[in-house]
């Protein structure tokens, strides 16, 4: 199996009535809020523990996020190169550039190859149609979100692999007269390509594609769903049955050396729920274009049962739910080992573990304890009882 280090980068350093008055801590609060000196700590310490990624064989996710607590990596390409260049053995998932938000998938290709270049060929390509609120951070339009996201990823393949001079490109929402970017790709035909997803429909499109197919605490139903909806796909458009590396699992994971710690300190990472996806109705539900038509009638209805995202669910989840639930694996290493097999189990196999091994008020010194014994005690086990690509 595939470990993969997701750490977020979070700000939690907000005055918590600032955070309890606001009506959204994503895309609204003011960044007087967030002090320089101590996010240049936060910039140093996460950096470091990518490094000590790279020193245990843990593999490491690049992410990006826009105008809120939940992340300061906004400059993805930035944190992508300074990883690419400080690395050398450990691959780089970068999940991911927000294509339905940035308007040059041109450019955006540039950026992968220059990365995979720089790295020397460790990276995969993830991609994320965004969030609520960063579409409209970003000036973005909802409208038509799906269609523009399938478009740049297909003008951002071909990007990689033209390599005759330049081509022009005329499509419904991308238009470029002259693509021919220097340096291409390190890995040919391109490096890996991902997609972070719960949609079925989505899923299943990345089913057709073969791309791997992550699912982000969407939880054994969801994902159960997600994944049903890929092999279906690839079933009815008579490809082979997919692989289990083609499958994702992302959860909250904290090791220690017993499971009280375990459970106490992992706790921290809920933060992320708990506070950091706080957001107003209009970045969420009432966005216009944000969820197909046919769901939004539920969506708008106020009341109990009126949904509007699956991270709603989520808030206010404590340690022992979200064990249960399987979307937190702590404990001391033979408690997370169990846990992510039985997840393993229920699921039918992944091959990658995504953890988010830092969130909130986690310290620096508390991520890498849990990093260092991951890679001791538990991955080994993992890798011996869990092939990446059994079928």
């Amino acid at each position: 199996m595939q470990a993969w280090y997701h750490c977020e980068n979070t700000y939690p350093f907000v005055p918590p009535e600032v955070l309890e008055a606001a009506d959204s801590v994503r895309g609204s609060l003011p960044n007087r809020y967030c002090d320089p000196r101590i996010a240049a700590d936060l910039f140093h310490q996460c950096l470091d523990e990518h490094l000590l990624c790279d020193d245990l064989g843990v593999n490491i996710v690049s992410i990006e996020h826009h105008s809120g607590i939940n992340s300061l990596y906004g400059a993805s390409p930035m944190i992508l190169g300074t990883i690419a260049r400080q690395t050398s053995k450990v691959r780089i998932l970068s999940q991911g550039t927000l294509i339905t938000v940035r308007r040059d998938p041109v450019r955006i290709a540039e950026e992968y190859a220059t990365a995979d270049v720089i790295s020397r060929g460790r990276l995969e390509i993830g991609f994320v149609k965004s969030g609520d609120s960063e579409m409209m951070s970003g000036n973005a339009n909802p409208i038509g979100i799906v269609e523009r996201f399938w478009e740049a990823i297909d003008l951002i393949v071909k990007t990689l692999t033209s390599h005759d001079g330049p081509f022009s490109w005329e499509g419904k929402h991308f238009t470029h007269r002259h693509v021919n970017i220097w340096p291409p790709c390190w890995q040919r035909p391109h490096p890996p390509l991902w997609a972070a997803t719960g949609d079925p429909d989505t899923s299943a499109e990345l089913g057709r594609r073969g791309m791997v197919n992550a699912l982000v605490l969407r939880g054994m139903e969801g994902t159960k769903r997600a994944w049903a909806s890929y092999r279906a796909a690839r079933d009815e458009a008579g490809l082979p049955a997919p692989t289990l590396d083609r499958f994702a699992y992302t959860a909250f994971v904290y090791v220690a050396d017993t499971d009280e710690e375990g459970a106490r300190v992992g706790s921290k990472l809920l933060w992320f729920l708990n506070t950091s996806l706080k957001q107003s109705p209009q970045m969420s539900k009432f966005l216009p274009g944000r969820m197909p038509p046919e769901m939004a009638p539920r969506a708008w209805r106020s009341g109990p049962g009126a949904a509007a995202r699956p991270a709603d669910a989520l808030i206010n989840m404590t340690a022992e739910q979200a064990i249960a639930q399987k979307l937190m694996f702590a404990g001391r290493p033979d408690t997370v080992y169990r846990q992510i097999m039985d997840c393993y189990t229920e699921l039918g196999g992944f091959g990658h573990l995504i953890f988010i091994g830092r969130s909130g008020f986690l310290t620096h010194q508390e991520a890498e304890k849990s990093i260092r014994l991951f890679a001791t005690e538990v991955l080994p086990r993992l890798n011996a009882a869990a092939p990446a690509v059994a079928a």
